[in-house]
């Protein structure tokens, strides 16, 4: 009897013992588990931003090199006239290739410079062979940036003639128009943003 007694105070004590390691392990699964949610929580927790890709503010729109130049020119409050003599002028499908092309891109108070009558004229189809020449006189084939321009270079643009590159006191002038934003940066190529519209003469 009493060799039984001391048989089932054994297993009883073996049977708490295993219980309390049960309950020991649980609790440590579950102080695992909610450090690990926590873990994963603050790893979501990320900056919106971080994964934003990095480029040039320009009318209230972020220029992004992943898009072509008339992609970015199309998000620009600044440039919704000049969007509009491109699409006018076909020219939207020729700027949007491979490249790459450097653009001189007038903001709409550049095109409120030129007298109404005359831009009115040149947006309609009767004018659009002089538009074309006005526009492809704003671009360069190849990608020049700002350190790339010099005082006296002359480039050469897509509609034939050249434009002539000054600059003093730190300011980039292409003919008669201040770059007022440069390195506009896109997957064919660079935009520099100018204050007036160039005239081929």
């Amino acid at each position: 009897m009493k060799k039984t007694f001391l048989t089932f105070l054994a297993a009883t004590a073996v049977a708490t013992i295993t219980l309390i390691s049960c309950e020991e392990k649980k609790t440590d699964t579950m102080v695992t588990t909610e450090e690990s949610t926590e873990m994963k929580d603050t790893s979501m927790m990320t900056d919106p931003n971080m994964n934003a890709e990095a480029g040039v503010m320009v009318g209230g729109s972020m220029m992004v090199p992943s898009k072509n130049i008339v992609e970015n020119a199309a998000g620009s409050s600044e440039h919704t006239t000049l969007v509009s003599a491109v699409t006018a002028a076909d020219l939207g499908g020729a700027l949007s290739g491979d490249g790459p092309f450097t653009v001189f891109a007038p903001t709409n108070e550049a095109f409120n410079k030129v007298p109404k009558a005359t831009l009115d004229a040149l947006m309609t189809p009767a004018k659009k062979a002089d538009l074309t020449k006005i526009l492809t006189y704003h671009v360069v084939p190849g990608a020049y940036r700002a350190a790339d321009l010099k005082d006296g270079q002359m480039l050469k643009t897509l509609q034939g003639k050249e434009l002539k590159v000054s600059i003093k006191d730190g300011k980039v002038m292409i003919n008669d128009a201040m770059v007022t934003t440069a390195d506009v940066i896109s997957k064919n190529g660079v935009t520099h943003v100018i204050n007036a519209v160039v005239m081929p003469k």
